[in-house]
């Protein structure tokens, strides 16, 4: 039930221009009222939560709430913006891409260390920035890993030293998945669909853009 950047709807394929950003909350809008019509009643009863709901993200909050390690999170957090600027910047390259893996999975394993000092429960952005940055390591590293991973230039991944559209080897979607920002990142993939699903529009095959 989820319209624009928070759909991850991969309709505009690697390069969304600005103007689809609007369309995209228009259609998926409506294709996730539709949906609620359809597959829920007013009313209806809830699904039975297990006994233990929520207490995995209690103990997680609860880990850096009372994390005592010497690293603060602004350091840690500069490291890892540091590494992904450096490494992965606008044009990129392999040997910079793979010294970016490691230096980034070195850097995350620091999360180990990290050490807050507010523990209270109002208006603790000590505890919010711990938060967000174990959230932005995991993002960071699955954008590292699988940039190393993709050997071609499509869209915003930019390579000096693989400049061209590789459609034969590369028209995919990577799929990263990361469950806590001290491993590295398992990385599969997902065809992509390039027919309509009706005959109301006809499809459009994929070529290079141009300018």
């Amino acid at each position: 039930m989820a319209a624009g950047e928070a759909a991850c709807a991969s309709v505009h394929g690697a390069n969304r221009l600005g103007a689809n950003s609007l369309l995209d909350l228009v259609v998926f809008g409506r294709r996730a009222a539709e949906t609620t019509r359809e597959d829920y009643t007013p009313g209806q009863t809830q699904k039975e939560l297990s006994a233990n709901a929520g207490e995995e993200s209690i103990a997680k909050l609860d880990a850096l709430r009372y994390s005592k390690g010497s690293i603060p999170t602004a350091k840690l957090r500069l490291e890892m913006q540091q590494a992904m600027q450096k490494y992965a910047a606008v044009f990129r390259r392999q040997d910079y891409l793979e010294q970016g893996c490691t230096t980034l999975h070195d850097v995350s394993q620091k999360m180990r260390d990290i050490g807050i000092s507010d523990r209270g429960q109002i208006w603790n952005t000590d505890l919010v920035e711990a938060m967000e940055l174990d959230n932005l390591m995991i993002q960071a590293k699955m954008t590292m890993f699988a940039a190393e991973n993709r050997k071609e230039s499509r869209g915003a991944h930019a390579r000096d030293d693989l400049p061209d559209r590789d459609d034969k080897d590369w028209m995919k979607h990577t799929l990263t998945t990361l469950d806590n920002p001290y491993d590295k990142p398992a990385i599969t993939y997902r065809d992509v669909i390039h027919d309509t699903l009706d005959d109301e529009v006809e499809t459009i095959p994929p070529f290079a853009r141009t300018y």
